[in-house]
């Protein structure tokens, strides 16, 4: 705990001042993890202190957040080509807890300046931020490729040279401190929950999890839709997921070594099935190889007239996937 505060303090996370008038704090709390080995064995004893953004109302609070974070695509499409090509790979952790959460003006403008720091660092080091994804950097020297993408207070390092990743995590602990790391719902069936936070928090958990489970993004996905004002009805829903997920551990993505670097794409659309507001579900899903890299399963903007222009609508979305995902293999230099 003790270090933890120490980092904070010498990362200036925060600067103290008067409470203005009319306003009221955002309270604190200590998180506790006991982190293990391969073997089974304690690492260490983490201590992590964290702002209760989830106390916050939007609009009364805080009116726009603000989290420096990668598109999990980059982050799946980063990680099959770094195994593909047998890249080392490190995470990191960089101590800045108060990142998360909902964030006030105040905490707000703090994480942009924060994230504007590590951004400055790492192009004065000599890294190239990526067009595509604001959070990914790229870094040719020596004929050695390095490729960093940031996520909240996570880095991802990849590379060629293992001297080079080593002076870079030097270089980043100078700066900042690093630790080396389907069902048909309404939204009038059931009665309101008595606390809504239980089933939001649940829910917000259960949206991390799709990153690698996509077995469950339809469901997640309309769960998310109703937890504004969620009922009973919702929170059984989202039991029945846990169970899912209890019964299913192995289930999972799989990146092969061994992958080729084509690209594949499926498209299709479920047509006016909400029952609701009568809007299709646009779904797809791409490939790098063997590497399941990107998938979505959303309820369209607009209401189609016919199953024709739902696929239309589900096709044209996918094709900005792909695009963007073409810029994005440019910058890992991947030959298509």
């Amino acid at each position: 705990m003790q270090a933890e505060i120490n980092a904070l303090v010498e990362n200036k996370t925060w600067t103290l001042t008067d409470l203005p008038i009319g306003k009221s704090p955002i309270g604190c709390r200590w998180v506790y993890k006991v982190k293990h080995k391969a073997d089974g064995s304690i690492e260490r004893y983490k201590a992590r202190l964290v702002a209760k953004g989830y106390t916050q109302q939007s609009g009364v609070d805080y009116v726009e957040t603000f989290s420096p974070v990668a598109r999990m695509t980059t982050i799946r499409a980063f990680l099959a080509v770094a195994i593909a090509k047998d890249w080392n790979i490190q995470q990191l952790d960089i101590n800045n807890s108060f990142l998360h959460g909902d964030l006030d003006e105040e905490v707000y403008m703090a994480s942009r300046q924060w994230n504007a720091k590590l951004t400055k660092a790492l192009q004065d080091y000599g890294f190239k931020q990526s067009v595509a994804d604001p959070s990914l950097f790229t870094m040719t020297l020596d004929s050695c490729f390095t490729a960093i993408l940031v996520y909240v207070d996570d880095i991802l390092i990849a590379g060629t040279n293992s001297v080079h990743i080593d002076n870079l995590k030097q270089f980043l602990d100078n700066s900042f401190k690093i630790k080396d790391l389907g069902q048909r719902l309404s939204s009038l069936d059931g009665d309101l929950l008595d606390k809504p936070e239980t089933i939001r928090r649940l829910v917000g958990r259960l949206l991390y999890l799709t990153n690698t489970r996509p077995d469950i993004s339809f469901a997640v996905q309309h769960l998310s839709q109703h937890v504004d004002k969620p009922r009973n009805s919702h929170l059984i829903a989202a039991h029945r997921v846990l169970r899912y997920l209890k019964g299913s551990p192995g289930k999972g993505l799989f990146y092969p070594s061994k992958s080729s670097t084509k690209l594949q794409c499926f498209s299709d659309s479920d047509w006016a099935s909400c029952v609701e507001t009568r809007k299709s579900i646009t779904g797809y899903c791409v490939y790098l190889g063997q590497s399941l890299i990107s998938w979505k399963t959303k309820k369209q903007a607009t209401v189609s007239r016919s199953s024709s222009e739902a696929e239309y609508r589900a096709l044209a979305s996918t094709t900005c996937e792909i695009q963007w995902l073409l810029y994005l293999l440019a910058d890992l230099q991947v030959n298509l």
